[in-house]
């Protein structure tokens, strides 16, 4: 029987330089772009990705809600989602492709001094 109670150093190491690194805030960047570009380029990027990545959802979806119980045996509509078909990864993924396709890169936020 294993004893999961004693991690190794390196298992806590290694789980607490991810957790650092994922809750490193990121900024869009492009050179020779002032602060009202990023911003336009921006809400454009984020309103053509909530559109798209709706229709795309509402074409490829292959289920419709359902109503589930839950733990204490209530009734809860839900919406599965088929893989790569959740409309907040897809528009997530979207604002990104288009902020690159702009010519952005996202970088880590630089710390004031």
């Amino acid at each position: 029987m294993q004893n999961y109670g004693m991690r190794s150093p390196a298992a806590i190491t290694t789980a607490a330089v991810l957790l650092v690194a994922a809750c490193t805030p990121l900024q869009w960047v492009k050179q020779d772009a002032d602060p009202g570009e990023l911003e336009r380029d921006f809400a454009a990027c984020r309103r053509e990705a909530w559109l798209r990545s709706h229709e795309f959802v509402w074409w490829h979806d292959p289920f419709g809600p359902l109503v589930m119980q839950d733990r204490q045996g209530r009734p809860v509509v839900v919406r599965p989602y088929a893989p790569f078909s959740d409309p907040l990864l897809v528009e997530a993924r979207l604002e990104q492709f288009c902020m690159q396709d702009k010519g952005y890169r996202l970088v880590p936020v630089e710390p004031e001094k």
